[in-house]
């Protein structure tokens, strides 16, 4: 049985920062019950607002404000009132090229989220930039930028959209300041969200007073002689991620030098392995094969055998993801199955180019597998087969070393079994993301990561370390 037929209630999300497509958005606006008009002075209100903490002060300093036609401009138009009234000087220009360098601010109120086609902007130089609801040319759907100005921050009303988020969003966003304008989202029919610290320490499982070992067993499949270090990283983030009992079983002659002490060493036999794996299988909480695995026919084809026989939710990663068919994994028999491939690894899942929209492919591959789908990027995007998603852009580009994707599939398979399998999958990688801003700023690699998970989850969960 997988995870498809159920919806869980969005109660389980509620507290976890929503981010709503462009349209969808402007259904909300209509279903508002205030006039546009009303919304428009609200909104250059709160760019008015932005753009004095921006300043630093109001006197003597000069704004551009590039207004154009739609109600984007609107805003910057009533944001230019405001502003003069406080005594600061305000230019209001048309969209296009031209020459802002000399101004305090740029205000880039040009063309909001249906803008279409390709934005000339002018030169700011080093002026800083403020956009309006987002910055002009840049996709609110997909990210995708198409002569976006980039700015120093985006006031960006109602929630966030997904383009601020993926694709060169964050490059041309700066910071994001949502205003809400008292704007009820439910129109909306929200179905994405943004994971934060606050969902981690509120969703990442504790110890009850009774636990013992079994009570988190995290069984792994992973590793063979000349990629062992893929076996090590995954088992160590799993105990580091309170798994109370790791029993991992790889190829070759192990144990391996660098395996924790505190493992459970089953080698794997030649024939049968698969029954092997699934006849004790019961007794863990969840199952992560894949990392380092080999790519062999046999290896694939007890991958295969195990991931649709298991009866506990599975972490499938690295060769694993070599292994399986989508179309096949949607009828096991087993329970919950969570994909994480890196983009090579998605294109080949689903025989087809990633395309510019990752939360929209990730979705439809979800859909196809009756899985949860965990697209590894910049942001990661995770999918259910229900058509929730999260967006995770905790990480920074230290996490693109060998060996960190084990790391992520070992903490996601600790808390697999302890709740919601997209909720628990995002927690962990947001966990993950964080990791490098507690490390060295060059020179870390994955293993660092795993030791500094209990730092990470202290600080988070509020537990004092030592």
């Amino acid at each position: 049985m997988g995870v498809g037929g159920r919806r869980p209630g969005h109660g389980t999300m509620d507290q976890m920062q929503p981010v709503v497509p462009p349209e969808a958005m402007r259904v909300v606006d209509r279903a508002a019950g205030r006039s546009l008009a009303e919304l428009v002075e609200m909104a250059g209100w709160e760019v008015h607002r932005a753009a004095r903490a921006l300043l630093g002060g109001t006197y003597g300093r000069r704004v551009a404000v590039v207004a154009g036609k739609g109600n984007n401009g609107a805003d910057g138009r009533v944001a230019a009132r405001h502003l003069e009234r406080a005594g600061v000087r305000v230019d209001t220009i048309p969209p296009g090229p031209g020459d802002l360098r000399g101004y305090d601010l740029v205000v880039d109120a040009a063309f909001g989220t249906g803008f279409r086609g390709v934005y000339e902007p002018p030169t700011v130089g080093g002026t800083p930039v403020l956009a309006v609801d987002i910055p002009s040319g840049l996709d609110g759907l997909t990210g995708e930028n198409r002569g976006a100005l980039a700015a120093t921050e985006t006031v960006t009303f109602g929630a966030l959209k997904p383009g601020l988020l993926l694709g060169d969003g964050p490059d041309v966003c700066g910071r994001i300041v949502v205003r809400d304008l008292g704007l009820d989202l439910g129109p909306a029919e929200v179905d994405t969200w943004r994971p934060g610290p606050g969902d981690v320490s509120d969703r990442w499982p504790r110890r009850a007073r009774t636990a013992h070992k079994w009570t988190r067993a995290v069984r792994v499949v992973a590793g063979s002689d000349g990629m062992d270090g893929a076996g090590v990283l995954c088992t160590g983030s799993a105990h580091r991620c309170g798994a109370g009992m790791v029993v991992v079983s790889g190829w070759g002659g192990g144990p391996w030098t660098r395996d924790p002490i505190e493992v459970v060493r089953r080698p794997l036999s030649t024939g049968g392995w698969a029954e092997e794996v699934l006849s004790d299988l019961g007794r863990f909480r969840s199952l992560v094969i894949g990392p380092g695995l080999g790519r062999d026919p046999a290896t694939a084809e007890g991958i295969r055998r195990l991931v649709e026989a298991a009866v506990v939710p599975v972490v499938a990663d690295a060769d694993a993801l070599r292994a399986l068919d989508l179309d096949r994994l949607s009828t096991r028999r087993g329970g919950t199955v969570v994909l994480t491939p890196h983009r090579g690894e998605f294109e080949a899942l689903t025989g087809g180019a990633l395309g510019a929209d990752p939360l929209a492919a990730a979705r439809e591959a979800a859909r196809r597998g009756d899985c949860v789908v965990l697209l590894k990027g910049a942001p990661t995007v995770v999918a259910g087969p229900d058509g929730r998603a999260l967006i995770v852009d905790s990480g920074d580009r230290r996490l693109a070393t060998a060996g960190s994707g084990d790391v992520l599939s070992g903490m996601i398979g600790a808390v697999l079994g302890d709740g919601d399998p997209l909720v628990m999958a995002g927690v962990a990688a947001w966990v993950h993301g964080f990791l490098p801003s507690l490390g060295p700023r060059s020179g870390l690699v994955a293993g660092d990561l795993v030791d500094l998970i209990p730092v990470a989850l202290s600080g988070l969960l509020g537990i004092r370390p030592g």
